[in-house]
């Protein structure tokens, strides 16, 4: 007898890896892991899609801003989700969800608080299951909740029920009926680039590629789809679009930094004129890199020594009083042998002076008899120098 060979098993689009994938894009930079075809023991059952939250004791509005109904409303840390796409909803379906959740509770060592475990049905559920299980609709549409004990901690989201908010689209795009995720998308295509990076719109868009354009496809039945390829389209899309729009269309809502992306330094300044350069910059920021021949090579030499004489004859002028200051400092301190501590606090009030004032103060330290002689002196002077300091 012939021996039988076994049946080749077609390949078919795994659609919870392509929604896990829209949803690693999603909070790529919101603090939540994402796991798909997580383990939930060392070996199978095993769930769909597994979200960690962390850092964070509730939701922050980033990620609220991009959690379905149902979902944002838990409080649970870690959330378990089994995603049907292309099946119904079935009693094994439930009944095996709720062992997911009490494996993964088990094995992590949680409490019930800490875990929430969600069934995403793109198809519509047969309401005789829905009410074998003691489901029923919530004051979210689409959200659906059993008081059963079995299936209590199951909530079931019914895609093609949920309202038409922008938190919702994200999941909602998955939805079996096409008005509904027709809508999604929409809602999706206007948020647009101002609020997604331009991988997860290119990812969207090739998500939507698949789902309104492809699924309905007969040579795409049999044809395994992932992430990767998702992601091929939409680069795809967005390269034909970019070609098709004009550039001040394609730069509207990016700000100044992200028109510049790519650019060489010298390809920025392209087109503008010296002076529209030099805009924005201080005069010692437009000097930067310049040698001092460079910067005087422009000037005359007339022009090189403007204020050049005043500026030495203040130069002057302080080395001068610097000196004569030293002097009377040194005087001081041998004739009154004072420590250093205490000259420090007559140079504070020396430097105070103007450099004739402490010209004649040189002689008048010679002259008295003694240090509170001196202080007699001192005091009588800086009123007056005081006044002029102020004025």
């Amino acid at each position: 007898m012939k021996k039988q060979e076994p049946k080749k098993q077609e390949p078919r689009t795994h659609w919870h890896r392509i929604l896990g994938k829209l949803f690693e894009l999603l909070f790529h930079t919101l603090e939540v892991t994402v796991k798909v075809d997580f383990n939930l023991m060392s070996k199978p059952p095993r769930s769909d899609i597994f979200l960690l939250r962390c850092n964070s004791p509730t939701w922050t509005m980033e990620q609220l801003a991009r959690l379905p109904d149902g979902i944002r409303n838990s409080l649970a840390s870690h959330i378990l989700i089994e995603f049907k796409y292309t099946e119904s909803l079935n009693a094994e379906r439930i009944e095996k969800v709720h062992g997911y959740d009490i494996f993964y509770r088990v094995i992590q060592g949680l409490s019930g608080d800490e875990v929430a475990t969600f069934i995403l049905s793109s198809k519509t559920p047969r309401p005789a299951l829905l009410k074998e299980y003691g489901y029923h609709a919530t004051e979210w549409p689409g959200v659906y909740q059993s008081e059963l004990p079995m299936v209590k901690r199951v909530t079931i989201l019914v895609l093609n029920e949920l309202n038409n908010e922008p938190h919702n689209a994200y999941v909602k795009c998955f939805a079996s009926r096409r008005h509904a995720k027709e809508a999604a998308f929409e809602i999706l295509e206007k948020m647009g680039f101002k609020q997604f990076p331009v991988v997860i719109m290119s990812f969207i868009a090739g998500l939507r590629q698949l789902i309104l354009s492809k699924e309905g496809n007969k040579e795409m039945k049999n044809v395994e789809v992932t992430a990767d390829d998702v992601m091929v389209w939409g680069k795809e899309w967005r390269v034909a679009v970019l070609a098709k729009t004009p550039i001040e269309e394609r730069l509207m809502g990016l700000k100044p930094e992200e028109r510049l992306m790519g650019l060489k330094p010298e390809e920025r300044l392209m087109g503008l004129k010296p002076e529209e350069r030099l805009i924005g910059l201080k005069p010692e920021e437009r000097l930067i890199g310049l040698k001092p021949e460079e910067v005087l090579s422009r000037y005359k030499p007339e022009e090189r020594l403007v204020g050049l004489e005043s500026y030495l004859e203040k130069q002057q002028q302080q080395a001068a009083k610097k000196a004569v200051l030293r002097t009377v400092l040194r005087t001081i301190k041998v004739r009154f042998k004072l420590e250093k501590e205490a000259l420090v606090g007559y140079e504070k009030r020396l430097q105070k002076l103007e450099l004739a004032t402490l010209e004649g103060l040189s002689e008048t330290v010679i002259e008295v008899e003694n240090l509170k002689a001196f202080d007699l002196e001192l005091v009588k002077i800086e009123p007056h120098e005081e006044e002029q300091f102020n004025q």
